[in-house]
């Protein structure tokens, strides 16, 4: 597959599922920053990773895409120590303030790249290795024409499916109903994922309450969780 192709809908340069703000850091995330991005930070490369290299062990390794400011991040790392996490965000600023987490809470289990996502799944992260995607209220796009830069929608979620392993999993949680009523259509019709629950899954206790869930919460809304897991298959062995 020729993955400079501008019209393939999962590799596009033209259609990103994030818009770049140019918000504000604080004088401690540029602190945090420039000292410990050197030694926490992968920087983005066309060539596949090994896990095993970088965390200096063979734990399972979970991906999560889009940590915004962190917080579940360093808790959800900070909680199980013997799993590997790589969190992947565009904002510095949140970066900043992860990186710093990281140093506070003396977590030698987590990583961040600060790229695109779905190039990092394209050129770095091996097929079948990820144990986990956890998924924490994406942008939902809510206009129309903007529906093409949604994370959870086929092709993409093909390609999220390539990247788990056997039994791996795919967690999304959203407050836009819309949102999660199209996330799940596209995942069930994933041909290598398989819905853990009839429709939407009850509350995930291992989760902390993020950011955005709290704004969400505020303004009345529903929390939607989603769990699919890999079915076993060709594709695992591959």
């Amino acid at each position: 597959m020729d993955t400079s192709d501008d019209t393939n809908p999962v590799y596009s340069r033209e259609i990103h599922t994030y818009v770049l703000r140019a918000g504000r850091m604080t004088e401690a995330q540029k602190r945090d920053y420039v000292i410990h991005s050197a030694r926490w930070c992968i920087p983005f490369q066309e060539r596949i990773i090994n896990y095993t290299d970088i965390f200096e062990n063979t734990n399972p390794v979970t991906v999560e895409i889009g940590f915004g400011m962190g917080k579940a991040t360093a808790i959800i790392a900070s909680d199980n120590p013997d799993r590997n996490y790589i969190g992947i965000e565009v904002h510095r600023a949140g970066v900043g303030r992860l990186l710093g987490e990281i140093e506070r809470r003396g977590l030698t289990n987590l990583r961040i790249i600060e790229h695109d996502a779905l190039e990092v799944l394209a050129y770095m992260l091996p097929d079948n290795s990820v144990s986990a995607f956890h998924i924490f209220f994406p942008d939902p796009w809510p206009k129309k024409r903007h529906f093409k830069r949604r994370l959870v929608q086929r092709p993409r979620t093909d390609l999220l499916a390539r990247k788990l392993s056997c039994g791996g999993y795919l967690y999304m949680a959203t407050d836009w109903e819309p949102y999660a009523e199209s996330a799940c259509q596209e995942l069930q019709a994933t041909p290598t994922l398989i819905n853990n629950h009839e429709g939407y899954a009850p509350r995930q206790q291992w989760r902390p309450e993020t950011r955005f869930e709290e704004k969400g919460l505020k303004a009345s809304h529903n929390i939607y969780e989603l769990l699919f897991t890999k079915r076993d298959g060709e594709a695992c062995r591959e």
